[in-house]
Order: structure tokens, then sequence, then C-alpha cells
């Protein structure tokens, strides 16, 4: 037991000193020998468990486990970014919510639903915010490009797959087209976006923390 509480110990400092989600393979390299992943992520359960009731917690995101705060918290990590957020475009929110839900896409057919053409400084934006990439071509004349989330997309909505997006049916079509603003880093995407993924999960986003924005808020899309 007093072996297990150590190995624990190891996995809590390394996840509060670490700036980015760490994967349970990882994670278990840190021991000689290295542990099984499966006991890792056993261990990452207990430890979630023993976190449960402060405000900060752990939870595991599609990169891995990370230590978030809780958003009651969101008014005094507010404080630590004063600086405006920048704000997207209803073109960037509309492009990246039909990314997200008919994912692989091409630009061509994100023009089809959107019924207007898409920009490359559309595109640029979202890929420069990590949100979406390339993730092939079609087989078609001129072979076009497909696009898809990325990993860190998922990690600013605290989504571990796309599994986890809300149905369509259960969103609000009036959310689609606000344009709220987005705070920096992982912070940004809370805010970011108002499009129907989006909305039904930024009101109870945690917050990520980790010595590259200590405590910073990792607000989610809406």
């Amino acid at each position: 037991m007093d072996e297990l509480k150590h190995v624990k110990s190891v996995l809590e400092a390394a996840l509060l000193a670490s700036g980015e989600p760490l994967q349970a393979e990882l994670l278990g390299q840190l021991f000689d020998p290295p542990l099984e992943p499966d006991l890792v992520r056993r261990l990452l359960e207990d430890l979630r468990g023993d976190w449960s009731e402060r405000l900060v917690r752990l939870e595991q995101v599609a990169s891995g486990w990370r230590f978030q705060a809780k958003p009651e918290l969101q008014e005094y990590l507010d404080r630590l970014t004063p600086e405006k957020p920048p704000k997207y475009s209803r073109a960037v929110m509309e492009t990246l919510a039909i990314i997200a839900y008919r994912q692989p896409v091409t630009r061509g057919e994100i023009e089809a639903i959107r019924g207007v053409s898409v920009s490359s400084n559309v595109v640029k934006t979202l890929e420069d915010r990590q949100w979406i990439e390339t993730v092939g071509h079609r087989e078609t004349p001129g072979r076009p490009a497909l696009y898809a989330t990325t990993k860190r997309f998922l990690d600013d909505l605290s989504l571990r797959s796309i599994a986890e997006l809300p149905p369509l049916a259960d969103l609000d079509p009036a959310n689609l087209l606000e344009q709220p603003d987005a705070p920096t880093k992982a912070a940004e995407v809370e805010q970011s976006l108002a499009s129907p993924l989006l909305g039904a999960i930024a009101d109870d986003a945690p917050q990520p923390l980790g010595p590259t924005q200590p405590q910073a808020p990792s607000q989610t899309l809406h």
C-alpha cells in the first residue's frame, strides 16, 4: 500500500507540474520498470476520487489526463488574463461547427452546407488555433483536402472524443450564430465559438492548470 501511495504521489506531482495533458502510457514511463497503462489508469481514477471534493479536479481529455479548475472559479481566474480576447467571425464559427459534426469534410462540402464560399482566411484561422487539420484528400478531381477537428479542439472542450459532442437534436440552433469573445490559449475555446456543439458545454467547462498557464481558465466553446 505504501508503494502504491508513493506511485500516486508521483503521478499527482507530474500532472500538477505539466502544462499539457499526459497519457497513461507516458506516465507509466516515470517508473523503473515502467508501469502497465491499465494500472496507471486505475491509480489515476483513484486520484480523481481523492480530488473530487476540491475546487481543482483531475479529468481525462482527448490528449490525456490533466488537473483543471471547476467553473465556479472562473470569475477569479479571468483576472489572470485581463487583456481583451480575440473575436471570431460568424463564418469561422459556422465552419468549425460544420467540420465538427460532418468530419471529414472538404471546403466544397462546407460551402454547400453554408451556401456561401469559405475563404482561405477562415480555414487558416482554425488551423492556426489548432482546432482543425487536414487528414487526407477526397479521391475526386482536384483531390480536395479533408478537414477534421484536432485533439486540441477536444481538450479545449474538456472532451475525450468526438462521440461526446452533444447530439444536434438536443441543441438550440439559435446559438449557432452568436459571436462571443474567446480567451487566450486553452482558455480560448469556451467563448470562441458560437456553434451548436459548443453552446451546450460552455457554462460548466472546467479550467486546466499547469505551469505554462498557472490556473489559467480553459474556457470552452459556446
